[in-house]
């Protein structure tokens, strides 16, 4: 649950907390990457998250407008590979799980993901497909989703055993992504090659059937980070690289 359109002032914020319960979320329009985004837990924090959200949002992104999704407390992040052409044709090439994160950003990419069964992945692939699809998108693409586990889910039960977990729709990066390697390693299909053909306008040259991901794939992104100052960031110059 969200607002369709940016909320105009905290009163607003405080309705839909009443209406779908807390924790919510204080969103920037602009916003990505944790910037922009307040958590309210009670009440007495709207006032001043809400404000803190939208000097936030004009600072980093110019742009203060914000609106309001209820929270997840501990979602997977699961995102969807697509590639389309001009001439109609859209392919997935399944899920990676991006949930290893710090301060929002993504420290480990995998597929398949761990927490998904199979009943649930082709569902939430399939709406990706379809999702870009309907908005006429052409290009390589990544559809982002939050997942939210039932309670006793694992993959190994069906989400009829277990009770549906859900899937929430985040958003669309229109771009191929740095993790888009783990997804070529496991479906043996180049992207960027695919990226030109869909450039030239011509069409794609695999089908659907033909994606069948194999073994299991992990990316890991390297940070310079101090670990004795929680983890923070240590821009510098790096002085030796041995991989």
């Amino acid at each position: 649950p969200g607002t369709d359109d940016p909320v105009d002032d905290a009163e607003e914020v405080r309705a839909f907390a009443d209406e779908h319960g807390y924790p919510v979320a204080i969103k920037a329009d602009g916003g990505g990457g944790g910037r922009g985004l307040k958590v309210v837990h009670e009440e007495s924090e709207i006032d001043e998250q809400y404000k803190t959200a939208k000097r936030e949002g004009e600072a980093y992104f110019d742009n203060d407008a914000v609106y309001v999704e209820k929270f997840l407390e501990n979602p997977r992040h699961i995102e969807v590979q697509v590639i389309a052409d001009t001439h109609g044709n859209i392919r997935h090439l399944y899920e990676r799980d991006c949930s290893v994160q710090r301060r929002q950003q993504k420290l480990i990419e995998e597929t398949p993901s761990p927490s998904l069964d199979d009943e649930t992945r082709e569902e939430i692939c399939e709406a990706a497909r379809r999702g870009v699809g309907e908005a006429g998108y052409v290009n390589a693409g990544t559809v982002e989703f939050l997942y939210e586990e039932s309670e006793g889910h694992s993959p190994s039960t069906s989400r009829a055993e277990s009770g549906d977990g859900d899937f929430y729709f985040l958003e669309v990066n229109a771009r191929i992504q740095v993790e888009h390697t783990v997804t070529e390693v496991a479906t043996g299909i180049d992207l960027v090659k695919q990226q030109f053909i869909v450039a030239a306008g011509e069409e794609l040259d695999f089908e659907q059937s033909d994606v069948e991901p194999r073994g299991a794939v992990m990316e890991f992104r390297i940070n310079a980070e101090n670990p004795h100052d929680d983890f923070s960031p240590t821009p510098g110059t790096l002085e030796t690289y041995r991989p």
